[in-house]
């Protein structure tokens, strides 16, 4: 038995190119530095005695900086190749958060955070852009996969550090933030020689076809549903561990093995229930199966007793509503694009969940305070509802019908 199993998590792993790999440790990297951001609003109101409105402009500031980034990432993507972006984005965004450290008056953190968010955020349509040209057919979702668990373990890594080091000093976290940007920006350069990349690149690029994501009303569709399923999905980050707290009574040690537990099942499971799922069906099927899942799990906050077992429950199908969506949501647009567009469909990709996290503390504070965390559930059930539906329409309408009329 253990061998068998040992051999679903080698079949999961294995063909994976030697570059995906790479990417994948810079990313561990970039991300186990990954402090300033989560501790920032305590930060500004603690150690700098900003007021919580200051606080939470700072962090506005920080998100409308992530959401340009992404922008203007994705059209350098597309101009210049994503290995000179990414080596770019880390130098300069590690710089900046060595240097926001030093900033303490508002008006000055206020340019230099969103300066941050700016640069650090250019980075992500680059990278992800790197991973489908370094992928085959066969392999981009589990790719992407790979990096995505690189990133939560590198979120969990960088989250544990940052509390013991906000215990010592709040100005290590800038400084160790910093580093391990420039850190994973060396290691990029040592691992993936600029040369070699560039040639391939500038290849493939004279080759593909040119058309832009922002016109192309199919994947537009796509990504209006995604950012509905980013309002949803973040508010188990976000609104849930309150819920948990004030109405479920658990205390903070439960709450908190909850949130690891999220990460701690991705990284068990999600490569292997890939490896197993991708191919057999169109990704948008199982999209569609991750969306009405996440709403399950909102319906059952309402529905479950308040009990331990419950919440574990809700944060088992939870996770699993997120590795059947979010891999395949970046299996989607990948096949979508090619070497000359790739920048701007990742670009639009991170917006969306950009301005979805930007958008849901907001939304899911209003609907609390008008009519608490049970109106919010049921609110947050029938939007999963909404966009399960309009994920299976797309591909009823767009995929099954026209396969239909071709047989």
């Amino acid at each position: 038995m253990f061998s068998s199993i040992a051999q679903l998590y080698k079949d999961a792993f294995s063909g994976l190119s030697k570059n995906s790999w790479y990417l994948s440790i810079v990313m561990l990297v970039n991300r186990s530095g990954t402090m300033v951001i989560p501790f920032m609003s305590i930060y500004c109101i603690k150690q700098l005695h900003f007021s919580i409105v200051h606080a939470g402009i700072i962090m506005a500031l920080f998100s409308i900086g992530s959401i340009s980034g992404a922008f203007i990432g994705g059209k350098l993507t597309d101009k210049i190749g994503f290995y000179d972006l990414q080596v770019g984005a880390l130098l300069s965004g590690g710089t900046l958060f060595i240097a926001v450290g030093y900033l303490h008056s508002f008006s000055t953190l206020s340019i230099g955070i969103f300066l941050l968010g700016l640069c650090n955020d250019s980075f992500r349509p680059a990278n992800a852009s790197a991973i489908a040209h370094y992928s085959s057919p066969e392999n981009k979702t589990r790719s992407y996969s790979l990096n995505r668990l690189a990133v939560n373990l590198g979120w969990a890594t960088g989250g544990a550090l940052g509390g013991f080091l906000a215990s010592i000093n709040y100005h290590f976290l800038f400084l160790v933030d910093g580093f391990t940007n420039i850190i994973a920006a060396l290691l990029l350069l040592k691992l993936m020689p600029r040369s070699k990349v560039i040639h391939t690149i500038k290849k493939l690029i004279e080759k593909a076809e040119k058309k832009s994501a922002y016109k192309d009303k199919e994947y537009l569709l796509f990504i209006l549903l995604a950012m509905m399923f980013g309002l949803s999905f973040f508010q188990y980050f976000i609104m849930q561990p309150v819920f948990f707290k004030l109405d479920w009574h658990f205390n903070e040690r439960f709450i908190g093995f909850l949130l690891a537990l999220n990460g701690l099942l991705i990284a068990l499971f999600e490569m292997v229930l890939i490896n197993y799922l991708d191919g057999k069906k169109h990704t948008l099927i199982y999209i569609s199966i991750g969306v009405l899942m996440g709403g399950i799990g909102f319906a059952l906050l309402n529905l479950l007793p308040h009990y331990s077992i419950a919440a574990l429950l809700i944060v088992v199908l939870v996770t699993f509503a997120e590795m059947f969506s979010m891999p395949f949501m970046n299996s989607f647009w990948v096949k979508r694009s090619n070497d000359n567009n790739r920048g701007e469909y990742a670009a639009l990709y991170s917006m969306a969940w950009s301005t979805a996290q930007i958008v849901a503390p907001f939304v899911g504070g209003y609907i609390i305070s008008f009519g608490g965390f049970a109106l919010l559930f049921w609110v947050l059930a029938s939007v999963s509802l909404i966009t399960f539906i309009g994920y299976l329409s797309l591909y009823w309408f767009n995929y099954h019908l026209k396969s239909t009329a071709n047989s």
